[in-house]
């Protein structure tokens, strides 16, 4: 049975947003919390810290970095031609559900992942990523399709929020079966941290569900995915590319963006890792309980930073208060460096919240304000979107390349302290107007 409600229905944007619900859990749960922990623990139970991969002796630690980094090179060449085929074709509902269940389904094979067969359990923690970053470009493809102008910023809001109290109510679950595992009558921690990935599996595909019921297809383009299609994303990433050579604002603040973002990003997608490994947790109970809660931290956190920043930079213009932000970026990279106990951990996370849903936030305000006068907003974030993910490429990259030169994650988090302090000089050459100053020029 098929369902044509308006653009612009409340039960349609419901439905929307409710994919949020569904595929954030994979962020908090796979991403950030219970599979570095688990990770972590596969090779401490074994009794090592190197495996041999491809020929060579590899540390835990980089090799999961190098694995991310792989993925998002993937995600960033195909997302252009993805968004090509989004917006040129006429059922995009079918490439969201192929994202959601090679993602879903991925998420569920973590349950057999181990050392025995670590190439597949890395393709398959591999597949994870894509399918996750896949989707979400349909996902978000669907934005103009289902809400007004006016409608966007609200519902796009109410998405995130789904996320976030969806992705953290499966966390506390998962958080209660791993450390009182005898109320679910498991024997021990370990299978009920493997059932979590399940769990995550079933609640993605599950609750997906709602919203392939009341999506539509598509738009009512039915052009055929050809070469043309595939191809159109490339091709306006090259006309932005020439674009910036006659902006220098514009391409000067994205330069800058590209380095710092790079270490956000890699601060985001690596600490788990770093504090699962390097602090002196006093027992397994602690290092997974610890974790969790600093997750939850940061994310609980990160919504005060958010508004803090945002009042900041009407007071300071938004390239000074991106300015300080990166400064407190570098000195939770130097504190990091030292961090030894869960305590200081905790602080380190409370600080990171803060600065990193704000950071975030003002980046892609600062961004859209500086844009020229064009209807191509689409292609410019598009742009803005691949130079992120070209960023973690690089930034996990070498995350993971110093870590094992140097047998120690403490010295990529001090290298990740000079990408911030890099990004601060470059700001410091976006010539100008502060932003603050030119909108009100454009008020008046």
């Amino acid at each position: 049975m098929k369902h044509h409600l308006p653009k612009g229905s409340k039960k349609l944007l419901n439905a929307w947003a409710f994919y949020d619900w569904a595929n954030s859990v994979y962020s908090l749960t796979i991403a950030s919390a219970i599979f570095p922990l688990f990770y972590g623990a596969l090779f401490r139970d074994a009794g090592i810290e190197k495996i041999e991969v491809f020929g060579g002796m590899i540390e835990r630690a980089p090799l999961i970095t190098y694995v991310t980094s792989a993925a998002f090179l993937l995600v960033s060449i195909m997302t252009p031609i993805l968004s090509g085929i989004a917006d040129y074709t006429g059922n995009k509902k079918i490439f969201l559900k192929i994202f959601c269940y090679l993602g879903s389904f991925s998420c569920i094979a973590l349950y057999w992942f181990s050392l025995e067969h670590i190439y597949i359990s890395l393709f398959t923690y591999f597949l994870g990523l894509i399918g996750f970053w896949g989707s979400l470009v349909f996902y978000n493809s669907y934005l103009p399709d289902i809400a007004f102008p006016e409608q966007q910023d609200g519902i796009s809001a109410k998405g995130y929020s789904l996320g976030y109290i969806g992705s953290v109510l499966l966390l506390l679950l998962n958080l209660v079966m791993i450390l009182k595992y005898e109320w679910f009558g498991f024997e021990s921690a370990g299978a009920p941290t493997r059932w979590s990935f399940i769990l995550v599996g079933l609640w993605w595909a599950g609750f997906s569900q709602y919203s392939f019921y009341y999506l539509p297809k598509g738009n009512d383009n039915k052009a055929k995915a050809n070469a043309s299609v595939l191809f159109k994303g490339f091709r306006e990433l090259k006309k932005v590319w020439v674009g910036l050579g006659e902006n220098l604002r514009l391409k000067r603040y994205l330069t800058a963006f590209f380095v710092y973002s790079m270490g956000v990003q890699t601060v985001m997608l690596a600490a788990s890792y770093f504090a699962e490994e390097e602090l002196a947790w006093s027992s397994d109970d602690e290092r997974t309980f610890g974790l969790i809660i600093s997750i939850l931290l940061i994310q609980i956190v990160a919504v005060a930073g958010a508004v803090l920043t945002s009042r900041l930079s009407r007071r300071f213009g938004n390239l000074m208060t991106l300015i300080f932000i990166n400064f407190v970026w570098i000195g939770v990279c130097c504190y990091a460096y030292f961090v030894v106990t869960p305590v200081q951990f905790y602080g380190t996370a409370a600080v990171v919240g803060l600065v990193m849903g704000g950071i975030q936030a003002l980046s892609r305000s600062t961004y859209s304000k500086f844009l020229p006068e064009t209807k191509d907003t689409a292609s410019y974030f598009s742009f803005y979107d691949v130079a992120e993910k070209i960023g973690i490429v690089i930034g996990m990259f070498l995350y993971g390349f110093i870590a094992q030169i140097t047998g120690s994650m403490r010295n990529s988090i001090f290298f990740l302290g000079v990408i911030f302090l890099v990004g601060v000089l470059l700001l410091y050459m976006v010539p100008g107007r502060s932003v603050k100053k030119r909108m009100t020029e454009i008020k008046d």
